[in-house]
């Protein structure tokens, strides 16, 4: 996003796609009103053109004039596709000085749905992480996250802890359950986002029922040779099982996670688990440092590998931090997931049905996405045209969550008075 759009109300930014839509522009301040003697020359350049050819130009300019201090600007916005509005002020006929506004247009299915950004795979002290969960909470709202879940190794109790620091407060985030779940003879990690119960929990009470109900799914892959890989391939699908059992949304982790003897989990237990898909969704982003960047490359490759051969996993991208406050992973990994609402069924549903991306935003680097082609391009646009000023809006109610945690009464009402800040934006950005 250009610096200069700081300085305008822009709205609405998202419009349907193959239909007319007036384009407000509002100057708030001084440096940027209309002059009394200026006109305005405006260009439409359609990212994507040529299109069917029934909107608009390539270049579509005309002249307009300013309407109590504000710009109207009526166009087609045809097909699915960012559009550039180009805004020349003239004087004299000599162009004075220029800006330029970024617009999207989108098909019904995703114009429906609202970007929420959130991480569903993080650690506090209560596992091999730093913080406590009310503090891990806030930090995620002041970097623009709606919706979070911690998930501490063999724990469930650290997420339930987060819902409850905030419990009688108003806070606009998304505080859902979660765990990172490790059976018994078992290497792959797994992430219940969301269940209503620990699956850590019944294999830790009562592992002999486990096993026996782990031996009794292994028959149905006595056509693997492997002993170990039948098992553990037996035993994800328990816990998956059991994770859908509570209404989350079964994660499988780090597929190239590398440690010093190699693969975390082998390239044979990875292609079991492609090929019988007892998982929910797949971490194609994980939590990775700047030395180990190699492991995401392959987790992409491998994911797109596995669409090359018509499998469509459902994707998420995590950080896996243990420190908010450490200087890496936190922030850098995270997922946008477009849903009609911030439930958690509705962004369990629709991360099932592939309304998500995985997110790559390493500190100093540039932005990647990854999932389908047509959510890419949208994101892309969000993270440029959109996200800074909820970002902005996330950051104050994180900063006041986080004095509410230390004792201050006064960030109680503040953050009550502050409640809905994000749907009132997305209210305004969406035509």
């Amino acid at each position: 996003m250009q610096s200069l759009n700081k300085y305008f109300n822009v709205f609405p930014r998202v419009v349907r796609a193959n239909s007319k839509e007036t384009i407000n522009i509002e100057p708030l301040y001084d440096n940027v009103k209309p002059s009394g003697c200026a006109k305005y020359k405006v260009t439409h350049y359609p990212v994507d053109y040529p299109a069917t050819g029934k909107g608009d130009e390539l270049e579509d300019s005309n002249i307009i004039e300013p309407i109590d201090g504000c710009l109207q600007i009526e166009r087609y916005f045809e097909g699915e596709q960012e559009h550039i509005l180009l805004i020349e002020e003239m004087v004299d006929s000599e162009v004075a000085r220029q800006v330029e506004f970024r617009v999207y247009s989108l098909e019904e299915d995703l114009f429906s749905r609202k970007p929420y950004k959130g991480d569903v795979h993080m650690h506090t002290y209560h596992s091999d992480g730093r913080e406590t969960p009310a503090y891990l909470t806030a930090a995620c709202r002041k970097i623009g996250f709606d919706f979070i879940s911690i998930t501490d190794h063999e724990k469930y109790y650290p997420s339930i802890e987060a819902q409850e620091a905030f419990e009688d407060v108003d806070v606009d985030i998304g505080i859902y359950r979660g765990e990172e779940v490790h059976p018994p003879d078992n290497i792959v990690h797994m992430v219940n986002f969301g269940g209503d119960f620990s699956v850590n929990e019944i294999f830790q009470q009562d592992e002999l029922t486990y096993k026996k109900e782990v031996s009794a799914i292994e028959k149905g892959f006595s056509h693997i040779e492997d002993e170990t890989l039948r098992r553990q391939l037996a035993s994800c699908t328990w816990c998956y099982e059991k994770i859908r059992e509570g209404g989350g949304l079964g994660i499988f982790c780090h597929p190239f996670w590398r440690i010093k003897s190699g693969y975390h989990v082998s390239t044979k237990m990875t292609e079991l688990l492609y090929e019988y898909q007892p998982f929910d969704a797949l971490e194609v982003i994980g939590g990775f440092h700047r030395h180990q960047l190699e492991s995401n490359v392959l987790q992409v490759a491998s994911y797109n590998d596995q669409r090359a051969k018509g499998k469509n996993f459902p994707i998420v991208g995590v950080s896996d931090s243990h420190g908010c406050e450490s200087g890496s992973l936190f922030g850098w990994y995270y997922t946008i997931v477009f849903a009609k609402n911030l439930t958690l069924n509705d962004l369990v549903d629709s991360i099932k049905d592939n309304y998500s991306v995985a997110m790559e935003a390493v500190e100093g680097e540039r932005t990647w996405a990854h999932g389908d082609f047509r959510l890419v391009k949208y994101a892309l646009f969000l993270e440029r045209e959109v996200f800074p000023y909820h970002d902005d809006l996330c950051k104050v109610e994180g900063e006041l969550m986080h004095e509410y945690i230390k004792g201050d009464n006064g960030a109680k009402g503040e953050l009550a008075r502050r409640k809905g800040n994000v749907s009132r934006l997305y209210n305004m950005l969406w035509a």
